[in-house]
């Protein structure tokens, strides 16, 4: 009775196992939502071009913190980052 116990345990611990894994893979597949950050890039690593047509890649912000190179963030952080502002759509 005892191992019949023991046996039962083991597999549903391992089903749950195995269950918070696929959930854990499902979940990673999901990728967030960014928006485009601006005022908050450092020297050498802002994403793509700037704003101001400085320049057309990524890594050649020439200056921290400069409001026209961005980072990509997910989508509802930059607001919360001092001295990060959005891009309006409009402009």
């Amino acid at each position: 009775m005892q191992q019949q116990k023991r046996k039962l345990i083991t597999a549903t611990l391992g089903s749950l196992l195995v269950l918070g894994l696929a959930a854990s893979a499902h979940a990673a597949d999901k990728k967030p939502e960014m928006e485009k950050c601006f005022g908050i890039a450092k020297a050498g690593h802002n994403d793509c071009s700037s704003n101001k047509s400085a320049h057309s890649c990524a890594g050649q912000a020439t200056k921290d913190r400069d409001a026209m190179d961005f980072v990509a963030v997910p989508k509802g952080t930059c607001d919360k980052i001092a001295g990060g502002t959005e891009m309006k759509k409009a402009m």
